[in-house]
Order: C-alpha cells, then sequence, then structure tokens
C-alpha cells in the first residue's frame, strides 16, 4: 500500500476498499444476551459508526470454554449467527464494513460465568479477581490444555470464523493480545508448557500461527486479520523476550497473504515498531497511546505520527466510543464528545452506548451515575 498521512484517503484492505483511514478498534461493551447473542441496541450502536473504514466488531468467543466475562458475545451457535447478522445487515445499510474480533479468554474466565473450567496453557491463574455474574471473585486456576484440547481449539477458530462469514461479516480478527489464550501462549509467565508449544521462541508462537493458518485456511488469508499487543501486561501477562517472539510470528505468517497485523498501543518510536514494519509485507493497522483527556488534535496528531512511521490504518477505540460521527469530526476539526462515566462501558442499555450525540443534535447528554466496573481498563 503507498503510505500517506492523510486519514481520509480511501485505502484497499483485502478484497474491500475502505473510505478512510479509519479503524474502529474492537470494544468489550457487554451489550448481548446472557447466552452470547448480540442484541438489536447493538445493531443501533455499530450502524451509528458505520462511517468508519473498517469497523472491528468486539471479541466474541469460538466456544463456550472461552467466555470471559458476562453479556459478552459469541459466534458458535446458530442463534450467534443470526444475531450478528441482523448486526451486519444495519450496518451494511449504513453503508459500512465490518470484520469480526475472535476471542477465547484461556484463563481470563470463571466457572460462574461460563459454567466451565477455564483452560489454559499451563495451571497458572489469572492474579486478580475476575468480574462474574455475581461480582468478583478470585480467579480460579486453569486447566492445562491437552493436545487434544488444542487441536480442537484451533477447529473451533476456524468454524468460528466460517460462521462470522455466515453472519455477513467481510472477515475476521484473531485475537493474540491483551491477555487472553493466545497471548497466554506467547508469554513466558503463563506458558511453562515442555512439550511443542513451550520454551522457546518458536514453539511459543506455535498456538497463535496455527490457529490464524487454520482460519486463514477456511475462509481466505486475504478476509483474516492478527491483533497482538507486544510487551502488555493486561491481566498479569509477563512475555519475556518481546523483542524475538514478534519479529519472529511476523516471519511465520508474513508470507500467508493475511489482511493485515493490528498493533495495539503501538508506539512509532520504539524499534519494534519499527522492525514489525519492516517484517510485515502487508497492512499494518496501528492503535495509538492516547491521553485520558481525548481532542481532536490528539488523535490527529498520533494518528499522523504513526502514518508517517509506516502505518496504513489508524485504530481508534474511545474516540469511537464516544463519538459516532467521529470521521465527520476529525474531518471538520469539531470538538469530540468526552467519554462519560468509564463504568457505563460495561453495565448494558443505552446510556453511555447509544445516545452520545452527533454534530447535529443539541439534545443534552444525560448524566451518568457510579456502578461497579467489571475489570481494569479494556478500550483502546
Amino acid at each position: 500500500m503507498s503510505h500517506t498521512t492523510d486519514l481520509f484517503a480511501s485505502a484497499p484492505l483485502g478484497p474491500l476498499t475502505l473510505p478512510n483511514r479509519l479503524v474502529m478498534a474492537p470494544l468489550t461493551r457487554n451489550r448481548a444476551e446472557a447466552d452470547g447473542t448480540p442484541t438489536p441496541l447493538m445493531a443501533t450502536y455499530y450502524a451509528q459508526r458505520a462511517t468508519a473504514g473498517l469497523i472491528v466488531a468486539e471479541a466474541a468467543t469460538p466456544n463456550a470454554v472461552g467466555q470471559t466475562y458476562p453479556d459478552i458475545t459469541a459466534v458458535h451457535s446458530a442463534r450467534h449467527v443470526a444475531g450478528w447478522r441482523r448486526v451486519t445487515e444495519a450496518v451494511r445499510e449504513a453503508g459500512g464494513r465490518m470484520f469480526l474480533q475472535l476471542q477465547h479468554g484461556g484463563r481470563v474466565g470463571h466457572p460462574a460465568t461460563s459454567g466451565l473450567t477455564p483452560v489454559a496453557p499451563s495451571p497458572v491463574p489469572l492474579p486478580e479477581t475476575i468480574f462474574t455474574p455475581g461480582g468478583h471473585r478470585p480467579a480460579v486456576v486453569p486447566r492445562e490444555m491437552s493436545a487434544e484440547d488444542i487441536l480442537t481449539t484451533v477447529a473451533d477458530f476456524a468454524r468460528a470464523a466460517r460462521n462470522a462469514l455466515d453472519a455477513g461479516f467481510e472477515g475476521v480478527e484473531v485475537h493474540s493480545a491483551n491477555g487472553h489464550l493466545l497471548h497466554q501462549f506467547l508469554a513466558a509467565n503463563t506458558n511453562l508448557r515442555t512439550d511443542g508449544y513451550g520454551g522457546s521462541v518458536a514453539a511459543r508462537i506455535r498456538f497463535t500461527a496455527e490457529v490464524t493458518e487454520a482460519v486463514a485456511a477456511e475462509i481466505g488469508a486475504e478476509r483474516v486479520g492478527l491483533r497482538v499487543s507486544p510487551a502488555s501486561t493486561v491481566n498479569g501477562i509477563a512475555e519475556g523476550e518481546t523483542d524475538a517472539l514478534y519479529p519472529a510470528l511476523v516471519e511465520r505468517l508474513g508470507g500467508l497473504g493475511l489482511a493485515y497485523l493490528h498493533l495495539v498501543h503501538a508506539d512509532p518510536g520504539a524499534p519494534l515498531f519499527g522492525r514489525l514494519r519492516a517484517g510485515w509485507p502487508g497492512v499494518l493497522i496501528a492503535n495509538p497511546v492516547l491521553g485520558d483527556t481525548l481532542t481532536t488534535d490528539a488523535v490527529r496528531r498520533a494518528s499522523a505520527r504513526l502514518l508517517a512511521a509506516g502505518a496504513d490504518l489508524i485504530a481508534l477505540g474511545r474516540p469511537f466510543l464516544a463519538n459516532p460521527d467521529l470521521v465527520a469530526r476529525l474531518r471538520l476539526g469539531a470538538p469530540l464528545n468526552p467519554v462519560r462515566d468509564r463504568y457505563l462501558m460495561y453495565v448494558g442499555g443505552a446510556t453511555g452506548y447509544t445516545d452520545y450525540p452527533a454534530l447535529d443534535e443539541t439534545t443534552a447528554q444525560p448524566s451518568s451515575s457510579s456502578s461497579e466496573a467489571l475489570d481494569g481498563p479494556r478500550v483502546a
């Protein structure tokens, strides 16, 4: 792709041509039904944001044991597919395009939520409490995945990708970031295995690579993205050998023809960013580090730095959360809506979700009241 610092230039992405270079990052919002089925309210939310060049919908689990928190989405049943189809149809009617993120929580899960003991590369529990339908509870020790578990999970990801296309998505994003299952295989403190999936860098990247390869084989590499968060410590992760892990992963997957590589909290001045940009032959989506106070100028500056450093597309989380018309606001230099009470991100309902005003709306924003957050920061 030819590089530009113009956020509003069109861009190719696999089989798509995006009208701009702004990507709505996947944002866990906990508005699904208890079984993981998307709701009509979610269709409204995503359709409001359809002017994004690409929407990457929030994490959906590929199987029941992969569930992280209450009321998150899934994509492993016919009911899930039908619910997501209502969402993709609403976005398409509004002129938008969507990928679906596929996420398995691994040790980030609890029997009180899923009814199942979480699985992970090794029996190392999450070091903090986890939110369940009954409130915060101590994490449980996950069951170490057997060789059969690994094969089954790889197949579950591939099947979930097929379900996503059946639901009307243009493609999927494999989530290997933020301390969830695939990231747990990458990290030295959560992967204590001594078989072919643990120990060396080549062994630790194997599970992420095999999941991505299986998904690409199922739906076509041009419809598959991969999200990673190098050096992230979210959910108790301590990777070790970060500077070796990700170049090795890029080298293994670089020839596959994937739609994109998505870097979380990308720093254009970091040596690893430069190495990954140089080693990745395809589209690079970069998610900038933004401060607590979001302004139009700050978002535009951070985006321009990443584009100038070689990123092709810019993924934004909180700015899209609070601004359904973010593309227009950035184009015009208009002020951004502030993100209201952060606890409204996860409590369900329309407040703090579909009621953020667009530029032509003059109604005042409702006040928000506090409630308990599910866990630590999860919004890009």
